[in-house]
């Protein structure tokens, strides 16, 4: 198995497709938006994250992972439609915080439907965005376009202060040339240690256009060139 080695978080983060990620730690394993691809589903202890309920980001086949695991839980945006609702289903409006077996999440809002999620594992704080996002559209009106831009910026400004080691933003090539203005905002206002493009399908080339559009920076950005990458933080 090929393996992408970045400076030591200890840490495994893997690319499913689009914005499904999984991050391994020495003892936990987290899952966030899994909606289709390979995933090999660690016998650690792990807790499967769902920022919203739209089909690209939620598949309810995940909840069938629970007959082979007696170590899962859920925390899903409280959008999700599911009527099987049990204990191993935490659901989370925005700006909620709790804490299971040792990692504390807290819940932030989106500029779509759902919820973002700062995660706090290991002495590692993750942003992972959902559908929290620059929806900067070439037809939209003037208002719609400024809105949206106070709407974005003001769910970022509440990360400041936080200290987010790794964070993980849509990059939408359906936004064309503004593809990239939600990805350099949080990089510039909140300076991650790395940032993981995503929400691009299988169009990988924006990865790399993402990088050479932001251009130098003390963050790490995260190239991804194919489903299954893993990175070795």
């Amino acid at each position: 198995m090929e393996v992408d080695i970045l400076e030591k978080l200890n840490i495994l983060v893997e690319h499913i497709y689009h914005s499904g990620f999984t991050i391994e730690t020495k003892d936990k394993y987290l899952v966030f938006d899994y909606y289709k691809g390979n995933i090999d589903l660690s016998p650690k202890k792990t807790y499967v994250f769902v920022s919203h309920g739209h089909g690209d980001h939620f598949n309810p086949k995940i909840l069938d992972w629970k007959k082979k695991k007696n170590n899962i839980k859920y925390i899903f945006s409280d959008d999700v439609p599911i009527n099987n609702k049990d204990e191993d289903i935490i659901f989370l409006k925005a700006y909620e915080d709790i804490v299971l077996d040792n990692i504390k999440i807290t819940s932030f809002g989106s500029t779509d439907i759902g919820l973002s999620f700062l995660v706090e594992i290991d002495d590692i704080n993750i942003f992972f965005a959902g559908d929290l996002n620059w929806w900067h559209w070439k037809n939209d009106s003037k208002k719609e376009k400024l809105s949206m831009e106070k709407a974005f910026k003001e769910e970022i400004q509440r990360l400041k202060g936080k200290d987010v080691h790794i964070g993980f933003l849509p990059v939408d090539p359906r936004l064309e040339g503004f593809f990239h203005l939600a990805g350099d905002y949080f990089i510039k206002e909140i300076k991650p240690k790395y940032f993981f493009p995503m929400h691009f399908g299988d169009k990988y080339n924006t990865s790399t256009k993402f990088i050479h559009k932001i251009g130098n920076s003390s963050t790490n950005i995260v190239e991804i060139n194919r489903e299954n990458q893993i990175f070795q933080l």
